[in-house]
């Protein structure tokens, strides 16, 4: 199973990006996938998470500002960032958790300028 994970980049405080992760390879489709990030010299959290019927939860830094969704045809999960703020820099991870394997993508740099 791979994720891959794009749509990082630089962008001014305000501004709007956002991010994509496609999965390939076997995974069972009940599964919930999320995003976390992990800035410099902290502890990796959770953005958002979204399972396979839709449900979603966030953390409340983001709440109102990111959106999460799923393309389940295409294995695909994106998180949508509006807003931005400095402190919304980090690496950001997708995740697919299906109960009893965890997969991670490789992390994109997303970088809020003020």
């Amino acid at each position: 199973v791979q994720l891959q994970a794009s749509g990082g980049g630089l962008v001014h405080s305000g501004g709007s990006l956002r991010l994509s992760c496609a999965a390939s390879g076997r995974i069972f489709r009940i599964n919930v996938k999320g995003w976390y990030r992990q800035a410099p010299g902290k502890q990796r959290e959770l953005v958002a998470r979204i399972t396979t019927g839709g449900s979603t939860n966030y953390a409340d830094s983001v709440k109102g500002r990111f959106t999460i969704s799923r393309d389940n045809a295409a294995n695909t999960v994106y998180l949508q960032m509006n807003s931005l703020k400095p402190e919304d820099t980090a690496v950001y991870y997708c995740n697919v958790a299906t109960g009893s394997n965890d997969y991670w993508g490789q992390g994109t740099q997303v970088t809020v300028s003020s």
